[in-house]
């Protein structure tokens, strides 16, 4: 089983793909890893502010990942923001059933009263080392951009955090369709 979680910067998509890992030990794969590994490695000329280039650059390479991991019967969590919002066509239904995913999106009225708390968490999991590009308008922005981009479909649910942050009905969503 595959599980996709995108969804803008700061919404917590590697807190929960910890999660899943908790939960399931799937193992995981983090996008901004990989991103990371090939600019790093001057694989590409690509720098970590090119956004649309990298999910252009990176998600023909992820979803061939996420083919074998299928192929292979291997779980795997797949999470990151360079998933572009019609990912399911790069899958036959075949793939598609293998695969749950979760987009992140944090309403205006959230982000607005609780921004403090959202650049707080931001490194919960991993460090950012340098976290001052994240404002409350880059964050009502592009989470206004990841709402408008991932409407519900039958491939992907937007889990939409508005009234509190609670993402277990993730885990729980994905356990009851996991055993049909």
């Amino acid at each position: 089983m595959i599980v996709i979680i995108t969804g803008a910067s700061h919404t917590g998509k590697t807190a929960l793909a910890q999660k899943f890992l908790e939960a399931y030990h799937y193992p995981v794969l983090s996008i901004d890893l990989l991103k990371m590994g090939l600019i790093r490695s001057r694989q590409t000329e690509l720098t970590p502010d090119d956004d649309l280039e990298l999910e252009y650059y990176l998600w023909p390479i992820v979803s061939e990942m996420i083919k074998t991991a299928i192929e292979n019967n291997q779980n795997l969590i797949v999470e990151g923001c360079y998933i572009p919002a019609r990912w399911y066509t790069s899958f036959t239904e075949e793939y598609l059933k293998h695969i749950h995913s979760y987009c992140l999106v944090m309403s205006q009225d959230y982000i607005k009263g609780n921004f403090d708390s959202i650049k707080e968490f931001a490194s919960v999991i991993e460090s950012r080392l340098d976290d001052s590009w994240c404002t409350l308008e880059s964050t009502l922005t592009e989470n206004a951009a990841y709402e408008n981009a991932f409407v519900e479909s039958k491939y992907q649910k937007v889990i939409y955090i508005d009234t509190d942050y609670d993402v277990s009905n993730c885990l729980e969503d994905f356990n009851d369709d996991s055993k049909t």
